[in-house]
Parts: structure tokens; C-alpha cells; sequence
């Protein structure tokens, strides 16, 4: 084979890889599945969360997630902080009179419980790891708090590619969503045998995950409208993406100024890069042969 005709048969190959990664996101058995892309409100330069929406993922994290995962980076006064869930500080320190709270010591030195204040942080459901552990099968939940930014995956050629001038950066909460939708009971044909407490996800590396289903379609009740109904399906998938969307800003709860900051910044580079241009041309342009004076 001659050097160009190498080259042309390399160039296609490369093409055909391309539009296989792009064509057949579902991997060979045992390998890990690229979990699809969800549309999200927070996504992109200008992504801003939904109110809603974190207010959702927050009672479907309350309700369920908390009962196992523990959220250690967050004080429950972040609820009513701009940017994010937005509670009011009245909901939110009647929410922290919910928790009970261990504290001291006292004057005799010894250690009380008390009601939860809103510059506690969300209590742990377990004392230690060892103590979860115990409960959970011998696995270990992970904390929540950054879980969003922990989780993610490779997407692969030519995809990267393409998220340099999509800015996609929604890996985490793709992942987290899939993760909760992704529960196949029973396992598809093939799929070895399961060991008392494995369960079979999709979109879990090797497949096997010690985490059972954690939530069912109906299981949290949402806000209703004046209607009477939820304005939202109360769906794994609905509790998924609300689960997700509040878990990315609870890892990242200064997205939006973030970003705000950032098109600032890029708005004043731009208006400070056209002044020094014509300021530039301004002064060069009185030279005779083109060269400032000395």
C-alpha cells in the first residue's frame, strides 16, 4: 500500500470510529454505558437552576436520600441563600427545629441533644462509618455534597470534542439521573447470577451496584397546583432529574454568580480590548512612516 493510499485508509477508519462513538452509545456487556444526555437549566454560559425544581430535589433528598447518605459540606442556612433553593428563612429555621442535634459539652461536661438550628450542618443518619456500613450491607453511602462534581465519566472521541464549544460539563447529574432510572429487575438475560445484596443497574460500572432501587414512581408527594395536581409527573425519572439538578448545586452552590462573574469579565476584556485597538490605531496613525515617535 502506497503512503497517500495508507493515508486515505487511515483517514477513513478515523471517520468510521467517529460516527460509531457517536451512533452506539451503548457499550459491549460488562463495560460501562454512557448514560444519555438530560436538557438542563443550569447547562451552558447563561444556565441559571430552577427554583422549583431544587425545591423538589431537596424534598426527594429529605425524604428518601437523607434516610442513608449524609450531606456533611451543607448547613441548612444554605437553603435560603440567592441562587439557590431560595426557602424562606422562616421555612428554613423551621426546618432546622425538625433535626435533633447533639451539642456540649454543658457546665458538667457532658454532651446533650438540642433542636437543630440553621447554622447547623443536615445531621448525619449514621454516627460513623463503620455504623453505616453495618446498616448498609457492609457498603459505605457516600456523602452527597459533592457527589454532583465526584461522579462522572468519559464520553470519548469525538465527543470531547464537540463539549470545548458546547461547554458541556453536565457529566454529574447525567450520570446521577441515569444511575436512578437505570434499575433492571429482573437482570437482562446473561447477566450472571446476583449475590444477596447486589442489584443490577444499566448504567453502574460492571453493572452491579450495592444501593437497592431507592424510590419508586409516586413514592414523594410534590406541591400541588391551585388545580389540585403537580405540576411535574411524580416519576423515577422526575425524581431523578430533580435529585440531580439540587445535588449539582449543592456541589457548586455559587454556579450562577459564577457565571455572572464571568460574562462580566469577558464583556469588559471585550470593551477594554476595542479601546486599546483604536487607541493604538490613534496614536500609530500620526507617524509618517508608520512607527510611533520616540
Amino acid at each position: 500500500m502506497t503512503l497517500p493510499s495508507f493515508r486515505q485508509a487511515s483517514l477513513g477508519l478515523a471517520a468510521g470510529l467517529a460516527f460509531a462513538a457517536l451512533a452506539a452509545p451503548v457499550q459491549a456487556a460488562g463495560e460501562r454505558v454512557i448514560p444519555p444526555a438530560q436538557s438542563w437549566s443550569f447547562s451552558g454560559p447563561f444556565g441559571k437552576f430552577d427554583r422549583a425544581q431544587l425545591q423538589r430535589g431537596f424534598k426527594v433528598v429529605k425524604e428518601v436520600c437523607a434516610n442513608c447518605h449524609s450531606m456533611s459540606l451543607m448547613r441548612i442556612r444554605n437553603l435560603s441563600q440567592p441562587g439557590g433553593p431560595e426557602f424562606t428563612p422562616g421555612q428554613v429555621t423551621a426546618l432546622a427545629a425538625t433535626y435533633t442535634v447533639k451539642d456540649g459539652p454543658n457546665e458538667t461536661g457532658e454532651m446533650f441533644d438540642r433542636p437543630g438550628r440553621p447554622a447547623d450542618a443536615f445531621p448525619a443518619p449514621f454516627a460513623n462509618e463503620q455504623a453505616a456500613r453495618a446498616a448498609n450491607g457492609g457498603a459505605y453511602p457516600p456523602d452527597l455534597s459533592v457527589l454532583a462534581k465526584a461522579r462522572t465519566y468519559e464520553r470519548g472521541f469525538p465527543r470531547f470534542v464537540f463539549d470545548i464549544f458546547t461547554q458541556y460539563q453536565e457529566q454529574g447529574p447525567d450520570y446521577i439521573h441515569a444511575l436512578m432510572v437505570g434499575y433492571k429487575d429482573p437482570p437482562p438475560a446473561g447477566t450472571p447470577e446476583l449475590l444477596p445484596g447486589q442489584y443490577y443497574n444499566t448504567y453502574m460500572p460492571g453493572h452491579l451496584i450495592a444501593m437497592p432501587q431507592p424510590i419508586q414512581d409516586g413514592q414523594v408527594e410534590y406541591p400541588k397546583g391551585p388545580d389540585g395536581k403537580s405540576p411535574v409527573p411524580e416519576t423515577i425519572d422526575q425524581y431523578g432529574k430533580d435529585v440531580a439538578a439540587f445535588m449539582v448545586w449543592m456541589a457548586e452552590p455559587h454556579l450562577e454568580a459564577r457565571k455572572r462573574t464571568g460574562l462580566q469579565v469577558m464583556l469588559f476584556l471585550l470593551v477594554f480590548g476595542s479601546l486599546l485597538y483604536y487607541t493604538k490605531k490613534k496614536v500609530w496613525s500620526r507617524m509618517p512612516d508608520g512607527s510611533p515617535a520616540h
